[in-house]
């Protein structure tokens, strides 16, 4: 019997490995919050990432980097709230998981115990961490290309793999990460091309975020999907909502109700109780009043 049942079905990495060769392609997001999540979830999502990018998206930092690993749990535990069916991975902060194999390990096991997570996220290639990790039955998805915790060394939010050296170096860390062990790989922001090739070497599924169509999957961020991001997005990105235009709108309409008098209305108001009417006694006969 297929590992993957239904579109109601409760989503595995069994599950996620078997659509590898037969698909459907998998749709990925990220969320932060407990409504994101349930949105996601009952929109039929497969996976939902509780991503390092809410650095960016809700605490307003100019970088991944500064999130830390408590914010990260709690940010986790609200999105494990909203979802029943799709897999929740969280991403390993910057800091959580470079200083040493013990301290990722101890941190990776806290996303699991402490927030409900069923997988986490590494950026880059670091294969004996890989190992270390499903060896404590840590599911692992392992972040290729553009990782933004490495904004620093890369000069900025650069698209990679654009030489025949880096593609071939790309190649080898993807081929390492899938033996180490991890059921899935994110490229980000290489070229199509290359991510074509990863996708049909890898016996893993391929999750894209600016590397083309060919992958095996999809992710962008909740905030680009829905047009919230203060910034105009980035190339690959496709908004399919323009919120922050809508929800501009909406508060506009409510400080003008607010202002003019007409919010809240009558029927948005609370009343004392009516009085009872008197008894009416009839003809004849008296009215008790003990």
């Amino acid at each position: 019997m297929s590992v993957w049942k239904s579109p109601s079905a409760k989503v595995t990495i069994p599950a996620l490995l078997e659509r590898k060769p037969h698909g459907p392609r998998i749709a990925a997001i990220t969320a932060y919050d407990y409504p994101s999540a349930r949105l996601a979830d009952e929109a039929g999502l497969d996976l939902v990432l509780v991503g390092d990018s809410l650095a960016m998206t809700m605490l307003g930092h100019d970088s991944t980097l500064a999130v830390t690993m408590d914010e990260m749990l709690v940010f986790t535990r609200a999105v494990r709230r909203g979802l029943k069916r799709a897999l929740l991975v969280a991403d390993m902060p910057f800091g959580s998981y470079q200083a040493g194999h013990r301290g990722a390990a101890r941190n990776a096991l806290r996303f699991m115990k402490e927030a409900g997570a069923e997988a986490v996220k590494l950026e880059g290639a670091h294969p004996a961490l890989v190992r270390r990790l499903v060896d404590a039955e840590i599911p692992v998805m392992g972040h290729l290309g553009l990782t933004p915790q490495a904004v620093h060394r890369m000069g900025g939010y650069k698209v990679q793999g654009r030489t025949d050296a880096a593609v071939e170096t790309l190649r080898r860390q993807a081929s390492q990460l899938a033996e180490a062990g991890c059921f899935s790989l994110v490229l980000e922001g290489i070229p199509r091309e290359v991510a074509a090739i990863l996708s049909a070497e890898l016996p893993i599924p391929t999750i894209g975020i600016g590397a083309g169509p060919a992958c095996d999957g999809q992710i962008l961020v909740w905030h680009d999907v829905l047009g919230l991001g203060q910034h105009p997005p980035a190339r690959f990105v496709r908004t399919y909502f323009e919120g922050a235009a809508h929800i501009s709108a909406a508060l506009l309409h409510y400080l003008h109700d607010v202002e003019s008098g007409t919010f809240p209305s009558d029927q948005e108001s609370y009343h004392l109780p009516r009085p009872r009417p008197a008894p009416v006694a009839e003809e004849g006969l008296a009215v008790s009043t003990a």
